[in-house]
């Protein structure tokens, strides 16, 4: 899925919800060092980060050198600050078991699949995951960038990750579907284990269906919202 382009934007980088927060956290553990990450902050603030291209398992976006100042990662040539270059981040999706083990997480208790839709990842349903040896958040980040810094991520790459935490704060089916488990295919999945458990996982499945289309609309309404002020 694309995402469009977020435009230049005052303060610093920052999430506002315990995921994004974890995984800024990733991205700066994962940075060779302080003046990599200010450089691909200042690059994400200054809205140098094109349409950003999610699927399972990778992230690809162009990202123009020079917007945000000095930008240069350790190992990487001079160019021109006009010039664009491609980042790419490689992220583990979950293998069959694991992710068999999430949807019977989020199944098992009711409310779970509406709190996603609106917007929310319960800190419970991360505990649950954790303790069926489930981790939502990547635990590695493979970068590459055209650049030719021979440190990654450089600060191109880490200009798209401060980036990706935003679009992780308004929709956290971004950071799913980036692990392999997109929204149509957790909510079939999850119905179909609600169903043949009988357990009320889904809201009895039925009902719940019933008043997807309300949480998926209250859902963008808030995602908007919160684009907009983080813009």
């Amino acid at each position: 899925m694309r995402h469009a382009a977020f435009p230049p934007r005052r303060g610093g980088v920052k999430a506002t919800t315990w995921w994004g927060r974890a995984w800024l956290r990733s991205a700066e553990d994962a940075a060779y060092d302080d003046a990599d990450v200010a450089a691909g902050w200042r690059l994400a603030r200054a809205g140098a980060v094109g349409a950003i291209d999610i699927e399972a398992g990778r992230l690809l976006a162009a990202v123009r050198t020079g917007a945000g100042g000095r930008a240069r990662s350790v190992g990487a040539p001079v160019v021109d600050p006009d010039e664009l270059v491609a980042c790419s981040v490689l992220v583990p999706v979950l293998d069959p078991a694991d992710r068999e083990a999430l949807v019977e997480v989020i199944a098992a208790t009711s409310g779970r699949i509406a709190s996603l839709l609106a917007g929310d990842l319960p800190a419970g349903l991360a505990e649950h995951a954790e303790e069926a040896g489930v981790s939502l958040l990547p635990d590695q980040l493979d970068c590459t960038c055209t650049c030719g810094a021979w440190v990654q991520p450089c600060a191109h790459a880490l200009a798209v990750l401060a980036q990706v935490a935003w679009l992780l704060d308004a929709d956290p089916f971004v950071l799913l579907g980036l692990r392999g488990l997109p929204r149509d295919h957790l909510l079939a999945e999850v119905a179909d284990v609600a169903g043949r458990s009988g357990t009320s996982g889904v809201g009895k499945a039925s009902d719940e269906a019933e008043i997807d289309l309300d949480v998926a609309g209250e859902a963008a309404e808030r995602a908007a919202a919160l684009l907009d002020d983080l813009a």
